[in-house]
């Protein structure tokens, strides 16, 4: 016999979805959350390893902020950033999987 399912909670966590969906859509935010799924790092080596430039990295780094998916730690002048979303790692981790790895194969 199937469980009953709870519409409401399933609305509920569809609309979760939904928002972390909508914060990953965006290409810079993407790219520096597949780089924070190595670790944490200071804007400079995001900066770096990006090539996202100011201004457009503070902004996406507020974003990222605003919507706890990173957590902040300041060493001196440095600040340094790492994935706080249990969520968004589990689902950066099978996007680094499938589209990140160094050494995948472009389907054609």
């Amino acid at each position: 016999m199937k469980e009953a399912i709870d519409i409401e909670q399933l609305r509920k966590s569809a609309g979760d979805a939904c928002g972390l969906l909508r914060v990953l859509a965006n290409p810079d935010r993407l790219l520096l959350l597949c780089q924070m799924t190595q670790g944490e790092f200071c804007v400079s080596e995001l900066e770096e390893m990006t090539g996202i430039r100011q201004p457009t990295l503070s902004q996406q780094l507020t974003v990222l902020r605003d919507e706890q998916m990173v957590n902040t730690r300041r060493e001196g002048k440095q600040i340094y950033y790492s994935i706080a979303s249990k969520e968004a790692m589990a689902v950066m981790t099978v996007l680094y999987e499938l589209y990140c790895k160094t050494g995948r194969v472009k389907k054609s």
